[in-house]
């Protein structure tokens, strides 16, 4: 056996210690890596939805701005229900196939598949149009257009003649 302080402190050579100016630094950069890591992040937030939009009466003169130009919606009506179709702008709005019936009451051109303009009221401060010089087959077509519609876009209103009374006042 060997003679050595087996008791005793040990040498000062021999001593080592975590307390040295690169053991701090590596240890705090561990603390603010970890700290980066795990601290919360900001919630996140949510898109703003699109304003509410309140059931109205429309006169056709009154839904003619709504034909998707100066940034306004799109809305168009069948048999008297006006329907929000501004998802739809392609179609419905400036440039589109149907941007005839943007704005307008599209119940004849849409029963009669027809695009054309004949196909609208020409006189917006007269009676609505009561489809009723339409045949079996245009109102069955009509039908299906209108349930697309309600299955699809948002209804907006009803059109009323002008001087109804729940049309409004201008």
């Amino acid at each position: 056996m060997s003679t050595d302080n087996i008791d005793g402190p040990p040498a000062p050579a021999q001593v080592a210690t975590i307390a040295t100016p690169i053991n701090f630094i590596l240890i705090s950069l561990l603390i603010l890596l970890a700290y980066l890591r795990l601290r919360p992040s900001a919630p996140p937030t949510l898109p703003k939805g699109p304003p509410p939009v309140v059931f109205k009466y429309f006169t056709p003169p009154a839904l003619k701005p709504y034909n998707g130009e100066n940034d306004m919606p799109v809305y168009l009506a069948v048999r008297g229900q006006v329907f929000d179709v501004t998802l739809g702008r392609n179609f419905y709005g400036p440039g589109g196939p149907y941007e005839n019936f943007a704005g307008r009451d599209a119940s004849r051109g849409l029963a009669c598949g027809s695009f054309d303009e004949d196909m609208l009221t020409k006189n917006l401060e007269g009676p609505l149009d009561d489809l009723k010089d339409l045949g079996p087959d245009e109102l069955e077509a009509l039908r299906g257009w209108e349930e697309r519609f309600n299955e699809k876009y948002l209804i907006v209103g009803k059109l009323v003649p002008v001087g109804d009374p729940e049309a409004p006042k201008t």
